[in-house]
Protein backbone atom coordinates (compact mmCIF):
# COMPACT_ATOMS: atom_id res chain seq x y z
CA UNK A 1 0.00 0.00 0.00
CA UNK A 2 1.01 3.66 0.05
CA UNK A 3 -0.42 5.87 2.76
CA UNK A 4 2.26 8.50 3.32
CA UNK A 5 4.70 10.29 1.04
CA UNK A 6 7.20 13.16 1.05
CA UNK A 7 7.50 15.78 -1.68
CA UNK A 8 9.78 18.55 -0.48
CA UNK A 9 10.92 20.29 -3.68
CA UNK A 10 9.77 23.86 -4.19
CA UNK A 11 7.29 24.42 -7.04
CA UNK A 12 9.87 25.79 -9.48
CA UNK A 13 12.32 22.97 -8.78
CA UNK A 14 9.55 20.40 -9.05
CA UNK A 15 8.83 21.69 -12.55
CA UNK A 16 12.49 21.38 -13.51
CA UNK A 17 12.67 17.88 -12.05
CA UNK A 18 9.77 16.84 -14.32
CA UNK A 19 11.34 18.10 -17.55
CA UNK A 20 11.01 15.79 -20.55
CA UNK A 21 11.62 15.53 -24.31
CA UNK A 22 8.56 16.01 -26.49
CA UNK A 23 7.84 14.17 -29.73
CA UNK A 24 10.17 16.51 -31.60
CA UNK A 25 12.97 15.95 -29.14
CA UNK A 26 12.67 19.38 -27.59
CA UNK A 27 13.47 19.77 -23.91
CA UNK A 28 10.35 20.98 -22.08
CA UNK A 29 9.18 21.69 -18.57
CA UNK A 30 5.52 21.01 -17.77
CA UNK A 31 3.44 24.05 -16.96
CA UNK A 32 1.88 24.37 -13.53
CA UNK A 33 -1.86 24.42 -12.94
CA UNK A 34 -2.48 25.76 -9.45
CA UNK A 35 1.13 26.38 -8.51
CA UNK A 36 0.01 28.83 -5.82
CA UNK A 37 -1.69 26.01 -3.93
CA UNK A 38 1.21 23.59 -3.90
CA UNK A 39 2.91 23.18 -0.52
CA UNK A 40 6.12 21.10 -0.17
CA UNK A 41 5.85 18.52 2.60
CA UNK A 42 7.96 15.85 4.27
CA UNK A 43 4.85 14.08 5.56
CA UNK A 44 1.89 14.01 3.20
CA UNK A 45 -1.15 11.80 3.79
CA UNK A 46 -4.50 11.04 2.13
CA UNK A 47 -6.98 13.93 1.81
CA UNK A 48 -4.11 16.37 1.50
CA UNK A 49 -3.22 17.74 -1.92
CA UNK A 50 -0.17 16.73 -3.89
CA UNK A 51 1.50 17.19 -7.29
CA UNK A 52 0.69 14.95 -10.24
CA UNK A 53 1.59 14.90 -13.92
CA UNK A 54 -1.13 14.43 -16.53
CA UNK A 55 -1.69 14.98 -20.23
CA UNK A 56 -2.59 18.56 -21.13
CA UNK A 57 -5.42 17.25 -23.28
CA UNK A 58 -7.37 16.28 -20.15
CA UNK A 59 -7.80 19.98 -19.57
CA UNK A 60 -9.24 20.48 -23.06
CA UNK A 61 -12.32 22.68 -23.08
CA UNK A 62 -14.86 23.35 -25.78
CA UNK A 63 -15.88 26.69 -24.42
CA UNK A 64 -13.41 29.23 -23.11
CA UNK A 65 -14.17 30.19 -19.55
CA UNK A 66 -15.13 26.76 -18.20
CA UNK A 67 -14.03 26.50 -14.59
CA UNK A 68 -12.32 23.64 -12.84
CA UNK A 69 -11.18 23.28 -9.27
CA UNK A 70 -8.41 21.35 -7.54
CA UNK A 71 -9.55 21.38 -3.91
CA UNK A 72 -10.56 24.97 -3.12
CA UNK A 73 -8.96 27.00 -5.89
CA UNK A 74 -10.73 27.79 -9.17
CA UNK A 75 -8.68 27.83 -12.35
CA UNK A 76 -9.66 29.46 -15.63
CA UNK A 77 -7.89 27.63 -18.45
CA UNK A 78 -6.84 29.48 -21.56
CA UNK A 79 -8.00 28.66 -25.08
CA UNK A 80 -4.54 27.35 -26.04
CA UNK A 81 -5.40 24.09 -24.25
CA UNK A 82 -8.08 23.34 -26.85
CA UNK A 83 -5.60 21.95 -29.37
CA UNK A 84 -3.31 20.28 -26.84
CA UNK A 85 -1.14 17.38 -27.90
CA UNK A 86 -1.88 14.35 -25.69
CA UNK A 87 1.86 13.88 -25.11
CA UNK A 88 2.21 17.34 -23.56
CA UNK A 89 2.39 17.29 -19.78
CA UNK A 90 1.15 19.63 -17.09
CA UNK A 91 1.70 19.70 -13.35
CA UNK A 92 -1.40 19.91 -11.20
CA UNK A 93 -2.09 19.97 -7.48
CA UNK A 94 -4.82 17.40 -6.76
CA UNK A 95 -6.48 15.98 -3.67
CA UNK A 96 -5.26 12.51 -2.64
CA UNK A 97 -8.20 10.10 -2.45
CA UNK A 98 -10.21 9.59 -5.63
CA UNK A 99 -13.80 10.81 -5.71
CA UNK A 100 -15.63 9.05 -8.58
CA UNK A 101 -17.40 11.31 -11.06
CA UNK A 102 -20.64 9.42 -10.41
CA UNK A 103 -20.64 10.17 -6.65
CA UNK A 104 -23.96 11.96 -6.04
CA UNK A 105 -23.70 13.16 -2.44
CA UNK A 106 -23.11 16.81 -1.62
CA UNK A 107 -20.33 16.16 0.91
CA UNK A 108 -17.12 14.15 0.63
CA UNK A 109 -17.61 13.03 4.23
CA UNK A 110 -20.37 10.76 2.89
CA UNK A 111 -17.93 8.79 0.74
CA UNK A 112 -17.93 5.50 2.64
CA UNK A 113 -14.87 3.80 1.14
CA UNK A 114 -11.12 4.46 1.08
CA UNK A 115 -9.82 5.42 -2.36
CA UNK A 116 -6.29 6.59 -1.56
CA UNK A 117 -4.95 3.34 -3.07
CA UNK A 118 -6.24 1.22 -5.94
CA UNK A 119 -5.27 -2.44 -6.28
CA UNK A 120 -3.98 -3.27 -9.77
CA UNK A 121 -5.79 -6.60 -9.82
CA UNK A 122 -9.22 -5.03 -9.29
CA UNK A 123 -8.89 -1.60 -10.91
CA UNK A 124 -10.71 -2.74 -14.07
CA UNK A 125 -13.58 -4.24 -12.12
CA UNK A 126 -14.17 -1.73 -9.31
CA UNK A 127 -16.66 0.94 -10.34
CA UNK A 128 -14.70 3.59 -8.46
CA UNK A 129 -11.78 3.29 -10.89
CA UNK A 130 -12.90 1.44 -14.02
CA UNK A 131 -14.66 4.34 -15.73
CA UNK A 132 -11.83 6.81 -15.13
CA UNK A 133 -9.20 4.30 -16.26
CA UNK A 134 -11.05 3.35 -19.46
CA UNK A 135 -11.47 7.05 -20.20
CA UNK A 136 -7.71 7.52 -20.09
CA UNK A 137 -7.59 9.45 -16.82
CA UNK A 138 -4.09 8.29 -16.01
CA UNK A 139 -1.67 10.41 -14.00
CA UNK A 140 1.78 10.17 -12.42
CA UNK A 141 1.96 10.91 -8.70
CA UNK A 142 5.20 12.64 -7.72
CA UNK A 143 7.16 12.26 -4.49
CA UNK A 144 10.67 12.23 -3.08
CA UNK A 145 9.69 8.79 -1.83
CA UNK A 146 7.07 7.04 0.29
CA UNK A 147 6.94 5.63 3.81
CA UNK A 148 6.01 2.11 4.78
CA UNK A 149 5.81 0.44 8.19
CA UNK A 150 7.20 -2.99 9.02
CA UNK A 151 5.21 -4.86 11.62
CA UNK A 152 7.40 -6.05 14.51
CA UNK A 153 6.64 -7.67 17.85
CA UNK A 154 7.40 -4.44 19.70
CA UNK A 155 5.60 -2.16 17.25
CA UNK A 156 6.00 -0.83 13.72
CA UNK A 157 9.28 0.36 12.19
CA UNK A 158 8.90 3.01 9.44
CA UNK A 159 11.07 3.02 6.32
CA UNK A 160 11.57 5.64 3.62
CA UNK A 161 11.59 4.17 0.08
CA UNK A 162 12.84 5.98 -3.03
CA UNK A 163 14.78 5.74 -6.31
CA UNK A 164 18.57 5.31 -6.14
CA UNK A 165 20.23 8.71 -6.43
CA UNK A 166 23.34 9.82 -8.28
CA UNK A 167 25.96 11.90 -6.53
CA UNK A 168 24.76 14.83 -8.67
CA UNK A 169 21.55 14.81 -6.64
CA UNK A 170 23.54 15.92 -3.62
CA UNK A 171 25.34 18.75 -5.38
CA UNK A 172 24.05 22.31 -5.40
CA UNK A 173 21.76 23.03 -8.34
CA UNK A 174 22.21 26.13 -10.45
CA UNK A 175 19.36 27.79 -12.32
CA UNK A 176 21.49 27.88 -15.47
CA UNK A 177 21.66 24.10 -15.73
CA UNK A 178 19.34 22.89 -18.49
CA UNK A 179 19.16 19.32 -17.29
CA UNK A 180 17.93 18.64 -13.77
CA UNK A 181 20.68 17.11 -11.65
CA UNK A 182 18.92 17.15 -8.31
CA UNK A 183 16.84 14.57 -6.49
CA UNK A 184 15.22 12.01 -8.80
CA UNK A 185 11.51 12.00 -8.01
CA UNK A 186 9.66 8.76 -7.42
CA UNK A 187 7.05 8.47 -10.18
CA UNK A 188 4.01 6.39 -9.20
CA UNK A 189 1.19 5.35 -11.51
CA UNK A 190 -2.15 6.84 -10.58
CA UNK A 191 -5.73 7.33 -11.75
CA UNK A 192 -7.57 10.61 -11.39
CA UNK A 193 -11.16 11.73 -11.76
CA UNK A 194 -13.19 14.92 -11.80
CA UNK A 195 -16.16 15.26 -9.46
CA UNK A 196 -18.75 17.99 -9.55
CA UNK A 197 -20.93 18.25 -6.45
CA UNK A 198 -24.68 18.82 -6.86
CA UNK A 199 -25.89 22.36 -7.40
CA UNK A 200 -23.47 25.17 -8.04
CA UNK A 201 -20.38 23.39 -6.76
CA UNK A 202 -17.25 23.41 -8.88
CA UNK A 203 -15.12 20.60 -10.28
CA UNK A 204 -12.75 18.81 -7.90
CA UNK A 205 -9.74 16.87 -9.20
CA UNK A 206 -8.67 13.86 -7.10
CA UNK A 207 -6.32 10.90 -7.56
CA UNK A 208 -5.50 7.43 -6.29
CA UNK A 209 -2.17 5.55 -6.30
CA UNK A 210 -2.16 2.13 -7.97
CA UNK A 211 -0.58 -0.64 -5.85
CA UNK A 212 0.91 -4.02 -6.75
CA UNK A 213 2.43 -6.98 -4.92
CA UNK A 214 5.70 -5.89 -3.33
CA UNK A 215 8.94 -6.77 -5.07
CA UNK A 216 11.05 -9.46 -3.42
CA UNK A 217 13.49 -7.18 -1.60
CA UNK A 218 10.89 -4.92 0.01
CA UNK A 219 8.29 -7.59 0.84
CA UNK A 220 9.77 -7.92 4.35
CA UNK A 221 8.49 -4.39 5.03
CA UNK A 222 5.01 -4.79 3.53
CA UNK A 223 3.34 -7.10 1.03
CA UNK A 224 2.13 -4.21 -1.19
CA UNK A 225 3.89 -1.29 -2.86
CA UNK A 226 3.01 1.50 -5.33
CA UNK A 227 3.22 0.76 -9.05
CA UNK A 228 6.37 2.71 -9.90
CA UNK A 229 7.04 3.94 -13.44
CA UNK A 230 10.80 3.68 -13.91
CA UNK A 231 12.04 5.96 -16.68
CA UNK A 232 10.61 8.57 -19.02
CA UNK A 233 9.42 6.07 -21.62
CA UNK A 234 7.17 4.38 -19.05
CA UNK A 235 5.91 7.80 -17.92
CA UNK A 236 5.21 8.81 -21.53
CA UNK A 237 3.20 5.67 -22.26
CA UNK A 238 1.19 5.97 -19.06
CA UNK A 239 0.29 9.62 -19.65
CA UNK A 240 -0.34 9.59 -23.41
CA UNK A 241 -3.85 8.15 -23.30
CA UNK A 242 -4.63 9.17 -26.90
CA UNK A 243 -1.77 7.13 -28.36
CA UNK A 244 -1.44 4.33 -25.79
CA UNK A 245 -4.68 2.42 -25.11
CA UNK A 246 -5.60 1.15 -21.67
CA UNK A 247 -4.83 -2.48 -22.58
CA UNK A 248 -1.23 -1.56 -23.40
CA UNK A 249 -0.78 0.94 -20.58
CA UNK A 250 -1.76 -1.51 -17.84
CA UNK A 251 1.22 -3.71 -18.83
CA UNK A 252 3.39 -1.04 -17.19
CA UNK A 253 1.79 -1.76 -13.82
CA UNK A 254 4.18 -4.16 -12.09
CA UNK A 255 6.62 -4.25 -9.16
CA UNK A 256 10.08 -2.76 -9.54
CA UNK A 257 13.36 -3.75 -7.90
CA UNK A 258 15.04 -0.44 -8.71
CA UNK A 259 14.46 1.19 -5.34
CA UNK A 260 16.42 1.68 -2.13
CA UNK A 261 15.28 2.36 1.40
CA UNK A 262 16.39 3.15 4.93
CA UNK A 263 14.78 3.09 8.38
CA UNK A 264 13.51 6.37 9.79
CA UNK A 265 12.33 7.55 13.18
CA UNK A 266 8.79 6.99 14.45
CA UNK A 267 8.73 10.78 14.46
CA UNK A 268 7.06 10.40 11.03
CA UNK A 269 4.13 8.50 12.55
CA UNK A 270 2.49 11.76 13.54
CA UNK A 271 1.14 13.39 10.37
CA UNK A 272 1.57 16.82 11.99
CA UNK A 273 5.35 16.40 12.04
CA UNK A 274 6.63 17.98 8.85
CA UNK A 275 10.39 18.53 8.96
CA UNK A 276 13.45 16.88 7.36
CA UNK A 277 13.69 14.61 10.41
CA UNK A 278 10.85 12.58 8.87
CA UNK A 279 13.17 11.27 6.13
CA UNK A 280 16.42 11.22 8.12
CA UNK A 281 18.13 7.79 8.34
CA UNK A 282 18.47 6.24 11.78
CA UNK A 283 20.55 3.40 13.15
CA UNK A 284 18.59 0.28 14.07
CA UNK A 285 19.55 -1.86 17.02
CA UNK A 286 21.48 -4.99 16.08
CA UNK A 287 18.48 -7.24 16.70
CA UNK A 288 16.48 -5.25 14.13
CA UNK A 289 19.07 -5.42 11.37
CA UNK A 290 17.57 -6.94 8.23
CA UNK A 291 20.56 -7.41 5.97
CA UNK A 292 23.85 -5.84 4.98
CA UNK A 293 25.01 -5.42 1.39
CA UNK A 294 28.03 -3.83 -0.29
CA UNK A 295 25.73 -1.05 -1.43
CA UNK A 296 24.93 -0.18 2.17
CA UNK A 297 28.60 0.40 2.84
CA UNK A 298 28.74 2.82 -0.08
CA UNK A 299 25.92 4.90 1.41
CA UNK A 300 27.44 4.68 4.88
CA UNK A 301 30.78 5.93 3.64
CA UNK A 302 29.16 8.68 1.62
CA UNK A 303 27.12 9.96 4.56
CA UNK A 304 30.13 9.76 6.85
CA UNK A 305 32.17 11.81 4.42
CA UNK A 306 29.54 14.54 4.50
CA UNK A 307 29.57 14.51 8.28
CA UNK A 308 33.35 14.91 8.24
CA UNK A 309 33.19 17.65 5.58
CA UNK A 310 35.23 15.73 3.01
CA UNK A 311 33.04 14.11 0.34
CA UNK A 312 34.54 11.00 -1.23
CA UNK A 313 35.69 11.43 -4.81
CA UNK A 314 35.80 7.78 -5.80
CA UNK A 315 32.13 6.97 -5.42
CA UNK A 316 30.13 8.69 -8.15
CA UNK A 317 26.84 6.93 -7.54
CA UNK A 318 24.75 5.55 -4.77
CA UNK A 319 23.81 1.84 -5.09
CA UNK A 320 21.83 1.16 -8.28
CA UNK A 321 21.52 -2.63 -8.42
CA UNK A 322 18.40 -3.76 -6.61
CA UNK A 323 16.28 -2.75 -3.65
CA UNK A 324 18.28 -2.67 -0.46
CA UNK A 325 18.01 -1.39 3.06
CA UNK A 326 20.43 1.38 3.97
CA UNK A 327 21.48 1.66 7.61
CA UNK A 328 23.49 4.54 8.98
CA UNK A 329 25.55 4.68 12.13
CA UNK A 330 25.24 8.45 12.40
CA UNK A 331 24.02 9.78 15.75
CA UNK A 332 20.32 10.60 15.80
CA UNK A 333 21.12 14.18 16.77
CA UNK A 334 22.77 14.91 13.42
CA UNK A 335 20.98 12.57 11.01
CA UNK A 336 18.34 15.13 10.04
CA UNK A 337 21.01 17.72 9.29
CA UNK A 338 23.02 15.24 7.21
CA UNK A 339 20.02 14.13 5.16
CA UNK A 340 18.91 17.73 4.69
CA UNK A 341 22.30 18.41 3.11
CA UNK A 342 22.03 15.15 1.18
CA UNK A 343 18.66 16.13 -0.29
CA UNK A 344 20.05 19.52 -1.20
CA UNK A 345 17.38 21.45 0.67
CA UNK A 346 18.18 25.14 0.66
CA UNK A 347 16.30 27.54 2.89
CA UNK A 348 14.12 24.86 4.52
CA UNK A 349 13.29 25.17 8.23
CA UNK A 350 15.65 23.29 10.51
CA UNK A 351 14.48 19.95 11.83
CA UNK A 352 13.22 19.80 15.38
CA UNK A 353 15.13 17.46 17.62
CA UNK A 354 13.27 14.23 18.26
CA UNK A 355 13.20 13.02 21.83
CA UNK A 356 13.68 9.30 22.06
Amino acid sequence: MCGRTACSLAADKLRRACAYRDRRGQYRQPEWVGQERYQPSYNKGPQSSGPVLLSRRHLHQKEEGNRYRASTTVFIFSAKMCDADSSERVLMDMRWGLVPSWFKQDSLSKLQFNTSNCRSDTMLSKSSYKGALLNGKRCVVLADGFYEWQQQSEGKQPYFIYFPQTKDAMDKETEGDEEWKGWRLLTMAGIFDCWKPPGEGEMLYTYTIITVDASKDVSFIHHRMPAILDGDEAIRKWLDFAEVPTQEAVKLIQPTENIVFHPVSTFVNNIRNNTPECVAPIELEAKKEVRATPGNKVMLGWLKSFQEGSPQKKENYLPKRTSQVIHTCLPKKTSADVLQQWLGKQGQPAAKKHKA
